[in-house]
This record gives C-alpha cells, sequence and structure tokens, in this order.
C-alpha cells in the first residue's frame, strides 16, 4: 500500500493523483449499482437518472419496481449529498483531507452493509431491502458530492451521460479539439469492469462477498488517500 501511495503522490499535474483515485471509486459504483439493481429490488443506489425513469415505471405499475425503494434511495443519496457539501465546506481546502474524510464516512455505511449481508444472507424475490439500499444510496451520494467538490474534469464517479456526450460532441469529427479522450473511455470502462465485476460475483458467491469487494476497493482508496492527506503538494488545494 506504500508503493501504490508513493507511486500516486509522483503523479505530476493539476489534480495529481486524484483521477486514479476517482477511477477506482468509479468501480466502486459500477459494483454497488449491479448489486442494488440484481439483488436489492430493481433500484440503484448510484446512479440517480435511471431512478427517475425507475421512479416512472413504478407509478406506471410495472411490477418489478417499487415506488417507495426508489424515493428511498432518492432520498438517501439526496443526504449522502448534503453531507458531502458540509463536508467540503469544513475540509474542502485541502482536497486529499477532504476526499480521506469522505471515504472514511462511506467506509462506515458499506461496513454496516456488508455486516447486515453476513448476517441475513441473500435476500430472496424482488422486495427492496431498504436496510442496504438506505446506507449504500447515502455513501454514494457522499461520493458523488465530493467528487463535484473536487472538480476533476470528466470523473464524477457516478454519473457518465456527459462523459459519453463529451466524447462524441468534443470529437474531430463534431469540429471539437477531442480533450481527455484517454481519461473519458477510461470512466466508461471502469464502471463497466466494476458492474461486471459485481455481477460475476453475486452469481456465483452471492451478496456478501460482492459487498466485500466494494469495501475492499473502497478501503484501499481509503488508506491512499489518508496517506496522501500529509500532503502539501500544489495539487491538493482546493477553493
Amino acid at each position: 500500500m506504500r508503493g501504490l501511495t508513493v507511486v500516486l503522490e509522483s503523479v505530476r499535474g493539476k489534480d495529481g493523483p486524484l483521477p486514479a483515485l476517482l477511477l477506482l471509486l468509479t468501480v466502486v459504483t459500477g459494483v454497488v449499482d449491479a448489486v442494488s439493481y440484481l439483488r436489492l429490488g430493481h433500484v440503484f443506489v448510484a446512479n440517480m437518472t435511471g431512478n427517475f425513469a425507475f421512479l416512472g415505471f413504478a407509478v406506471a405499475d410495472a411490477r418489478e419496481f417499487s415506488v417507495a425503494g426508489t424515493l428511498i434511495a432518492m432520498g438517501a443519496f439526496s443526504l449522502g449529498a448534503l453531507l458531502g457539501g458540509r463536508l467540503g465546506t469544513h475540509c474542502g481546502q485541502h482536497r486529499a483531507r477532504y476526499l480521506s474524510r469522505a471515504i472514511a464516512l462511506e467506509l462506515v455505511a458499506f461496513a454496516v452493509v456488508f455486516l447486515v449481508a453476513l448476517l441475513q444472507g441473500t435476500p430472496e424475490g424482488d422486495a427492496v431491502r431498504y436496510e442496504y439500499v438506505f446506507p449504500l444510496a447515502l455513501a454514494m451520494g457522499l461520493q458523488n458530492a465530493t467528487a463535484r467538490r473536487l472538480g476533476v474534469p470528466d470523473l464524477t464517479t457516478t454519473v457518465l451521460t456527459l462523459t459519453l456526450t463529451g466524447i462524441a460532441a468534443d470529437s474531430p469529427w463534431a469540429g471539437g479539439q477531442g480533450p481527455r479522450p484517454v481519461r473519458r473511455l477510461m470512466a466508461m470502462a471502469m464502471m463497466t469492469l466494476g458492474a461486471a465485476l459485481g455481477t460475476f460475483v453475486i452469481f456465483r458467491f452471492g451478496l456478501a462477498p460482492a459487498l466485500g469487494l466494494a469495501l475492499f476497493l473502497l478501503l484501499v482508496c481509503g488508506v491512499t488517500a489518508h496517506r496522501l492527506s500529509m500532503s502539501a503538494a500544489p495539487w491538493t488545494q482546493g477553493s
């Protein structure tokens, strides 16, 4: 872990190692949205755009979707975003410290859900599992607000619609300069990888191992961000 921190600390640029950490958090997002959609009642805990569509489906009486479950996910996500905004007000001046503290709070939420999964086992049926959805959506809202405050272009960790739009709209074929194509493609690849990993682990090993995978990846990010929070490099300076 120390070697990884040293490597990341050596990364130059105005955002330093933040892009690498946010890409890893994007993998976490893919894992947990696979968990929530496939095992927690057809609801997303990170992709709120999808939840607005799901809410419409549920209102129109599509049986696989739940008005209550979708609203709980959206409410918890908003609460997490509020928490992330407040945290940014207090410590956003140091970007690595801010990220470290945000991930620490996320880890608490993930640890609670992982413990619940170990005690309860894999839920059966299509019912929304509120004891899982609420803390996971809260954590994802916090993560999204943190990424927004950090302001690393094209790395929101939870939303890729604008990233995909930017690849096409800013491309040379559209008369643009095509900025950051590798980063944009990496963001989409990491989300897809996370969703694939989450799905594979769920179907082969169950819910708790999938949540354990997300928890492990988040822990790697948290430990690395904590080590970087001691840095005084220019990239750490926020607004």
